[in-house]
């Protein structure tokens, strides 16, 4: 991947993936090729990232598919690395982003951010790119990467790019899969959820916990919508916020449809 690099003249952008792709991955993909010179894909199912029992083994792969959907998107490379080549036998070195990484996804899944941002560094450090690009459904994940970023002094610029839904307004994820049939309908709930905290702040509504309460009664209102967390947090710090809202803030939520987790989230500021 280095020797290629090397070799290309121009900027580069690059969107590192897990495969499985979807319009979402697509867009991010089409944004690097138009402020770039070449675009690079990764395709990279990271063990690092998963704990025991989660979804590592069935997490959704077909590559040749993956591969047919870049060639038509005219991307100049992907990258494809092996596990073995990414952790050899005796590997021992990770990244570890601290406070930021204590709540909501770092608290509900430990670990997982450290093998996140091990890996994008990684990524990284391998295709070199000018820039990176990241969709924003994953809203803790990219202020985790951001932070790296600053704090290790990367000259990549990270760049954010918004979520691509469904036209009933469910965020684009390759999990989406799993759902069944009945799921999929009830699924969209997330979004009408978050849109009426929206409209509520909007109109003025500044109080965290009531915020909260009207994003967490519309989800009940869906029998088969379990809710793992409904979170107000601070966009940069990602504490959660008590009393009235007065900056930039970031409303969380994951909701599980049986075994499947969805998430999705909306910034108010």
């Amino acid at each position: 991947m280095r020797n290629y690099r090397r070799r290309l003249v121009g900027s580069v952008g690059f969107v590192p993936t897990m495969g499985y792709l979807h319009d979402g991955h697509l867009a991010l993909v089409h944004r690097a090729a138009r402020e770039n010179a070449h675009t690079v894909v990764s395709i990279f199912v990271n063990p690092a990232q998963f704990a025991p029992g989660e979804d590592f083994e069935r997490y959704p792969r077909d590559e040749v598919r993956d591969l047919a959907l870049l060639r038509e998107a005219g991307v100049s490379a992907v990258y494809l690395p092996a596990a073995a080549d990414m952790y050899p036998r005796g590997y021992q070195t990770y990244v570890d982003v601290e406070r930021i990484t204590r709540t909501l996804e770092g608290s509900a899944r430990p670990g997982h951010f450290r093998g996140v941002t091990t890996v994008v560094l990684k990524l990284i450090n391998a295709v070199e790119p000018d820039r990176v690009y990241f969709g924003r459904k994953d809203a803790q994940q990219l202020r985790v990467i951001e932070r790296m970023a600053r704090d290790l002094d990367l000259a990549t610029e990270i760049v954010r790019c918004e979520i691509m839904r469904e036209p009933d307004g469910l965020a684009l994820s390759s999990r989406n899969v799993y759902l069944s049939g009945e799921q999929r309908a009830a699924a969209p709930v997330l979004y009408n959820a978050l849109q009426e905290a929206r409209v509520a702040f909007d109109d003025g509504e500044r109080d965290a916990d009531r915020l909260r309460f009207l994003v967490a009664e519309c989800l009940n209102r869906e029998p088969l919508a379990e809710i793992e967390y409904v979170s107000l947090a601070d966009d940069r710090s990602l504490e959660e916020i008590e009393g009235r809202v007065r900056r930039p803030a970031l409303l969380s939520i994951v909701v599980r449809f049986g075994h499947t987790r969805l998430l999705d989230n909306l910034e108010l500021s």
